[in-house]
This record gives C-alpha cells, sequence and structure tokens, in this order.
C-alpha cells in the first residue's frame, strides 16, 4: 500500500508542479524567438455557431473592428443547424464582406468547420466561437510565429473577465497558470495544448478531419505535429470571455472537454506524432496525464488514510507514521476548503480556496467526461452553453 500512496502521490506533484518546473528550466536553454513576418498573410476567420443570436451580431462587430487589413481578412460564419434567428442577423453584414454557411440539418462543430475552410480563401485559418472576442490588435500578434517555415499552427491567449466572484476568478487564475505552461512549452519545442477560440494554422495543413471528433482544437494541433510542424503559443495574442452563467454550465463544458481528451488519448496511435519524442513527453505531461489525475488523487487519498488507521508496519518508523497521518490531515483539509468555497458566502472571495474548489471540480469533470467516453454518451453536437454575457 505504501508504494501506491508513494506513486500516486508522486504523480499527481509531477503533473500540476514537476512538469510546468521542469519545462520552465529546459525552455530557458532556449534562446527567445522573436518572429517578424514581412508581409502579412491573407486571413479566414471562421466563427462556428449554433444558435448564437444573443452574441453573433457584437462577434461580427468585433471581428470587423480588427486592425487587420480588411482586403486580407475574410470572416466566416459557419452556423451549424440553428434554429434561432442566427442567420437573420447575420445577413445585413453579407454587404460588408461577411459570408453566411447555413446548413440546417445539425452535424456537429467539425463539420461546421469543415464546409467553411471548403470555402474559404486565406492562407491562414483562425478559428473562433461566438461568444469571445479579440483584442484590436490580436491578428497582428497571431500571424507572426508564421514567419518560420517550421510552424504550421499558432494559439492565442484565453483571458476570462473578472465578474469580481469565485467561479470568475478560478478560472482565470486557471488559464494564467496554463498560459505559464504553454509559453515555456513553445519556447522548448512546442505547445501542446490550445485554445479552440483564438487557433491559427496553415490551410494546407488541415487534412479532412473526421466528423465524429469531439475536441476539434486538440486534433488538429496533433495533426499539425503529425505531419511535422510546430505550434507556437501567442501570449500577446488575447481572447477575452465571459464563463458559463453558473456551475452547472460549466460542468457541462469540461465533461466534453474531458470526453474529447479521453478520445484522444484512446486513439493516440492513430493521432500522436510518434516521430517526436519531444513533444511526446509534452502531450503526456501536459494533457494526457491530467486525464488520470481523478483516480490518482482518490488513490493518494485511501492509501494514505489505510496506511493511518492500519498504522505503519514497522514500529521503529514513528515520524513516518506521524508524517502520514499530518499529510492525510493536510488532504481532509483540502477538499473541505474546496466544499466550503460555494456554501459558506463569506470564504467566496479569498483566494486560498479558489485553488481547492476549482482543482477538485476539474477533476469531477475528468471523471464525469470518461464515464461519458466510456458509455457513448458524448455527442459531437456541442450543446450551447448560457454565457454571463448573453443579452
Amino acid at each position: 500500500m505504501i508504494y501506491i500512496f508513494l506513486i500516486s502521490l508522486v504523480l499527481v506533484v509531477y503533473l500540476y508542479l514537476g512538469y510546468p518546473i521542469i519545462i520552465m528550466l529546459f525552455s530557458h536553454l532556449r534562446r527567445k524567438r522573436n518572429y517578424q513576418l514581412l508581409e502579412l498573410p491573407r486571413i479566414s476567420l471562421i466563427i462556428a455557431a449554433f444558435n448564437e443570436e444573443v452574441v453573433i451580431e457584437k462577434k461580427i462587430k468585433n471581428s470587423l473592428a480588427l486592425n487587420y487589413p480588411q482586403e486580407k481578412l475574410e470572416i466566416i460564419i459557419a452556423a451549424d443547424g440553428s434554429s434561432d434567428k442566427t442567420g437573420e442577423i447575420v445577413n445585413p453584414y453579407k454587404a460588408k464582406g461577411v459570408i453566411l454557411l447555413l446548413e440546417p440539418e445539425r452535424k456537429g462543430k467539425m463539420a461546421a468547420m469543415k464546409r467553411a475552410v471548403e470555402k474559404a480563401n486565406g492562407e491562414i485559418l483562425v478559428f473562433s466561437d461566438a461568444n469571445n472576442f479579440y483584442e484590436e490588435i490580436t491578428f497582428k500578434y497571431l500571424v507572426q510565429p508564421f514567419a518560420d517555415k517550421a510552424v504550421g499552427g499558432t494559439s492565442g491567449a484565453k483571458r476570462i473577465c473578472d465578474d469580481k466572484d469565485q467561479m470568475s476568478k478560478s478560472e482565470g487564475l486557471y488559464w494564467k497558470y496554463e498560459s505559464w505552461i504553454k509559453k515555456n512549452e513553445s519556447r522548448l519545442n512546442t505547445c501542446t495544448a490550445s485554445a479552440g477560440e483564438i487557433f491559427a494554422m496553415r490551410k494546407v495543413l488541415f487534412k479532412d478531419p473526421q466528423e465524429f471528433i469531439i475536441n476539434d482544437d486538440f486534433y488538429l494541433l496533433l495533426s499539425i505535429l503529425k505531419q511535422g510542424f510546430k505550434v507556437i503559443y501567442v501570449p500577446e495574442a488575447k481572447s477575452w470571455e465571459r464563463i458559463s452563467a453558473d456551475q452547472k454550465g460549466e460542468i457541462i463544458r469540461r465533461k466534453r472537454i474531458n470526453a474529447g481528451r479521453y478520445q484522444a488519448l484512446f486513439n493516440g496511435i492513430e493521432w500522436l506524432p510518434w516521430k517526436k519524442p519531444v513533444a511526446i513527453w509534452q502531450i503526456f505531461s501536459h494533457k494526457f496525464l491530467r486525464l488520470f489525475s481523478p483516480f490518482l488523487m482518490i488513490l493518494a487519498l485511501l492509501s494514505n488514510a489505510w496506511l493511518v488507521f492500519e498504522g505503519y508496519p514497522n514500529a521503529g518508523y514513528d515520524n513516518i507514521q506521524k508524517g502520514l497521518l499530518l499529510f492525510f490531515l493536510s488532504q481532509l483539509g483540502f477538499y473541505l476548503l474546496a466544499l466550503l468555497n460555494p456554501v459558506i458566502p463569506q470564504f467566496s472571495g479569498g483566494k486560498a480556496l479558489h485553488f481547492p474548489a476549482f482543482l477538485v471540480n476539474s477533476n469531477l469533470a475528468a471523471l464525469q467526461g470518461f464515464v461519458s467516453f466510456i458509455n457513448g454518451s458524448q455527442s459531437v453536437l456541442w450543446e450551447r452553453v448560457k454565457r454571463r454575457n448573453d443579452g
């Protein structure tokens, strides 16, 4: 039992702390690169939409206002089976060059993206959602790494609007943590995670993906790596959005993401860039090991409890027994903090509670994602989650 406890503990620490520190140290052995394009490429901005009548006009106005040569920016709205007024709202903007692809039959996000790519004229594709908004200068930053012919894709930074509550603060803190990891990954070798709402790639690398794919952004990133190219994280290219209107919406969103990661893991033989060992190490450390995090945390708690209550078998190790008890109480305290966060209002603003609550909720979503993937209940038809900026 002691080995189960130690292995699960070491893996959890490696996942959340060890790997980020290792990647940071290795990255600083590489010289930081500055990319400079001589000429801005033509971009096709592809916005996948399903019943987005409450935000689609704001999204179009945000896209048209970007500081990028208008003759080099193509905007395509790929409406997937929308039954609301999304099409009616987009129609007047056709006069400004906005292209509407309205498919009555709902087939899923990847199907909508594929239809849009077939119509796209840009050499660079930028994929976006309808509920995120770009800073004015974003695209000029996002395309710079394409000056390097070895770069096949770029990912911008996802930023969360601070609504002064626990949910938005926790989510914002997580994305800052992710940003730190991705910056170091890019500097060392390649970024292995992307934000689907601000992801760019060379059009020639878009290789007709299957429509059963759940996480389009992660699949496309893996496809780029498998074709021998790199993906670079560009923190200066910022996309802003608000979180789900409630915790239920966040769980639905995270469950889908995790189901997509399990799908990628189970299709790893076909999807992964096996000729790139450093990238494989990064992918397993950054993405796939997180899928096992809830199981490892449960094992660490249960094995720790067994060691404490059964007593460490060697009576000469009193200090070890005390250490095991202290660590067990620390684990219980951590989970108690997570439970207190939403229950006791006066604690909701405390930063000390944001991390435990977010980590526990994320791991619960990973478990739900595992169940939905195994039983086949996770559909490729994404469920629109109400956001705080709706209306």
